[in-house]
């Protein structure tokens, strides 16, 4: 794990992010400052019955423009990563910078899966409800939403546009699982919650006696709920194709059914969506960078912020 979230008094955040530029009300919240524009803050949440944290990148004109709101870009991380990896695999940070927008970074466990547990934590109301408020009560952030998400992030991205018709202008999904149903991949989501020693059957009961539950969280499911959400969707064929980097690619392959399948759900549903299907490629932070950067402009689009 790559958590960094350093507990400091009030005045020290403050006074370092004054120093930054960045006039930010804090609240009761313990915040800290990681880089000119970029606070990591530890949110007290009842549905996951614990603190937690959400990493931000406030925007470049923050302190400047005290009255402004700024729409939100919402980047969820995959399995067995945390809230920190976008800033520490991808430039998000110097990539917006002098764009009016803010970006946040939620925690959705180790897992990475920011659904509603059936034996635990609720990250899809901590991801939709308590970190909203939170932006919108301390740092100005409007009702203006995107999201986007990498592997299991992948799968929140498109989960919550689903679950939540028009919460989101836009989502997007880089080598996400987005049919959770496909087969082989129940055992899949059995092993990612397995591997960080959780009970496979805490996430949402088993695939078969509990089968309501498996629909009710599966985008591919739930896809007539992304009407009129801009959608954005890439994977690869991993080892078909590959350059033998055979762990990451073997997993792209094994969810490479799973994205067409929800693509050809959403053609049925007449839904448009700007699909990336290539050749090779690996479950890896190589392909997913030049992706967001590939959906950047239907994001952007989304935000209301220049490309």
């Amino acid at each position: 794990m790559h958590r960094r979230t350093t507990a400091v008094s009030r005045r020290t955040v403050t006074k370092a992010a004054a120093g930054a530029g960045l006039a930010v009300l804090f609240g009761a919240r313990t915040a800290s400052a990681v880089g000119s524009r970029t606070i990591d803050v530890s949110v007290s949440s009842t549905a996951l019955g614990r603190s937690a944290p959400v990493r931000l990148i406030l925007p470049t004109s923050f302190g400047t423009r005290p009255t402004r709101t700024y729409p939100v870009l919402y980047l969820l991380h995959g399995a067995h990563d945390d809230y920190t990896s976008w800033t520490r695999e991808t430039d998000i940070e110097a990539f917006t910078e002098g764009r009016d927008l803010i970006v946040a970074m939620p925690d959705a466990g180790p897992t990475g899966i920011p659904s509603a547990w059936r034996g635990g934590p609720d990250y899809e109301t901590f991801q939709l409800t308590e970190v909203p408020a939170l932006l919108a009560r301390d740092y100005r952030a409007s009702g203006v939403r995107v999201v986007a998400g990498v592997s299991t992030g992948g799968y929140g991205a498109m989960a919550h546009a689903a679950r939540h018709p028009g919460l989101f202008n836009a989502a997007a999904s880089y080598s996400g699982i987005l049919d959770t149903r496909a087969p082989g991949v129940p055992a899949l989501m059995d092993a990612i919650v397995a591997r960080e020693n959780l009970v496979p059957s805490s996430l949402w009961g088993n695939p078969f006696l509990n089968l309501l539950t498996w629909r009710d969280f599966n985008p591919r499911d739930r896809a007539q709920g992304l009407r009129g959400t801009s959608l954005y969707v890439s994977s690869g064929s991993g080892l078909a194709g590959g350059t033998g980097d055979w762990l990451p690619e073997a997993l792209e392959s094994a969810l490479w059914p799973s994205a067409h399948g929800f693509a050809d759900t959403l053609a049925l549903l007449r839904i448009p969506v700007t699909t990336h299907f290539y050749p090779g490629g690996g479950h890896s932070w190589a392909y997913w960078k030049k992706e967001f950067t590939a959906s950047w402009p239907m994001l952007a689009a989304g935000l209301g912020v220049r490309e």
